[in-house]
């Protein structure tokens, strides 16, 4: 069983109800609405379509709204595209409306700009293939002279070399996607371009006062917002879960920092009992090539060596041309990196302490499932699923069957590294009645062993207090 999961994108390339079943049945494990393009329509007609068809496939399938943010761009262009050449002037101004200017002569939507940057730094334009060096600040102009040569089109996104542009985390736009993102039921909203863990306390109040109580994955984005371990570790611990977005964060602080960083961020967000997405450009080619390129396999199993609870597919999925072949290609990788030993099993915690009695039976449960020979899956009674999800932050690859009456924990337990959903009646069972279900399903045999975990008091979190070992019959 892939213990990695999968998010897909959901574009032009796949909004049908066809393609998205076969998505599902490739092994999409959740699917995000990229709130930065679409209708509010077509992103309500697509979630209703996912979980209709998650139902008939007799799985869960979680749903995860990705906020546009405040990401700074060029206005609409007065030419379109721009042709920039090596040492061309071109000036940044936030006086102009969409359409005025000239030539090189642009307009940018991010009003502080003059007042954020000064002479010699560098500006990254359109995901860092664009670069323009500051010369002078003259009011709310920004005169630049151009480092590169290719094309400028409107509406694309700039950065500062090193980080410091910032803007509030949530703008007008996120707030209406936010009460879409309540009504609709998303199961996780992604946060853009959070530079603090006071970005999302924030963000998380105005969630909860829309009437939206998904769970909050934080984009990590902005050089801000890796400054120190510190802070990185604060803004981890305000989130449900963390996303390492390479592309804007790769932009600020340059790839050959990234390197290291995205395997930080994993780490941390592991030890801190957060699930992980990776994100940004992981099969590329995809988009038009049925077949990915060795480095984009090796990039995949990296991330999954490293301890990422899902791979994301941004643009292969949303507008390539080969959707489902891009997540079954994804999906066979995940599975071909999980087979090498340290993707298996580990000894990490094996020195802490615990603070609840939850966490201890967590820990033990996957420690034991590790040692104890013939244990072929973990089965737990969760109410939020916050056991499984410790669970799933020690290395195995003994399956994590997760027994919940709550089909929101059952859908959000679906981004869990090694975590697999059962829908549980609502008065709960006992241990031996999930033993016999995934023993019908065909998951385990007789005479293997099962580790289980429940609580004293049915519909209560955090009361999981009982840890048993049992035989299947």
């Amino acid at each position: 069983m892939r213990r990695t999961k999968i998010v897909a994108t959901v574009g032009p390339a796949c909004h049908s109800r066809e393609v998205l079943a076969e998505m599902i049945g490739a092994g999409v494990n959740v699917f995000r609405l990229n709130f930065s393009h679409g209708t509010g329509d077509e992103h309500r007609a697509r979630a209703t379509i996912i979980r209709e068809l998650a139902a008939e496939a007799n799985c869960f399938v979680g749903i995860l709204g990705d906020l546009q943010g405040p990401k700074i761009r060029l206005r609409k262009l007065a030419v379109d595209p721009v042709e920039l050449k090596k040492g061309s002037e071109v000036i940044l101004d936030t006086e102009l409306a969409d359409g005025e200017g000239s030539e090189y002569h642009l307009g940018v939507d991010y009003e502080p700009l003059a007042r954020s940057v000064s002479a010699g730094d560098t500006l990254l334009l359109d995901d860092g293939r664009l670069r323009l060096k500051v010369g002078r600040v003259v009011g709310e102009k920004v005169y630049c002279h151009s480092e590169s040569v290719g094309k400028l089109h409107s509406r694309k996104g700039i950065n500062r070399l090193g980080g410091g542009l910032s803007a509030p985390a949530l703008t007008e736009k996120d707030m209406d996607d936010i009460k879409l993102a309540a009504d609709i039921g998303l199961d996780f909203i992604a946060v853009s371009f959070p530079s603090s863990a006071e970005d999302i306390i924030d963000a998380r109040k105005k969630l909860e006062a829309a009437g939206c109580f998904a769970h909050i994955i934080g984009k990590i984005e902005r050089a801000e917002a890796v400054a120190n371990d510190e802070h990185l570790d604060n803004l981890i611990r305000a989130c449900d879960g963390v996303m390492v977005a390479r592309g804007d964060l790769g932009v600020e602080i340059g790839d050959a920092s990234l390197i290291g960083l995205q395997k930080h961020i994993i780490k941390r967000a592991r030890v801190l009992n957060r699930p992980v997405i990776t994100a940004t450009q992981m099969m590329e080619s995809m988009i038009s090539c049925p077949v990915p390129t060795r480095a984009e396999v090796f990039d995949v199993a990296n991330a999954v060596l490293d301890g990422t609870d899902a791979v994301m597919l941004s643009a292969e999925t949303a507008s390539g041309m080969y959707p489902v072949e891009t997540v079954l290609a994804m999906a066979r990788n995940c599975e071909g990196a999980e087979l090498y030993p340290s993707a298996r099993k580990s000894s990490y915690r094996i020195e802490r302490t615990f603070e609840s009695v939850e966490e201890t039976l967590a820990m033990s449960a996957v420690y034991a499932a590790n040692h104890q020979l013939g244990v072929k899956a973990i089965v737990s009674m969760t109410e939020t699923g916050r056991t499984v999800l410790l669970m799933s932050r020690l290395t195995s690859g003994i399956p994590i069957f997760a027994f919940s009456r709550n089909p929101e924990t059952c859908n959000r337990v679906s981004l869990y590294r090694g975590v697999y959903a059962v829908p549980s009646p609502a008065e709960g069972i006992e241990i031996s009645s999930c033993v016999e279900k995934i023993q019908a399903q065909g998951y385990v045999d007789s005479g293997d062993l099962i580790l289980g975990t429940t609580g004293d008091t049915v519909g209560v979190d955090g009361h999981t207090n009982t840890l048993k070992i049992v035989r299947v019959a």
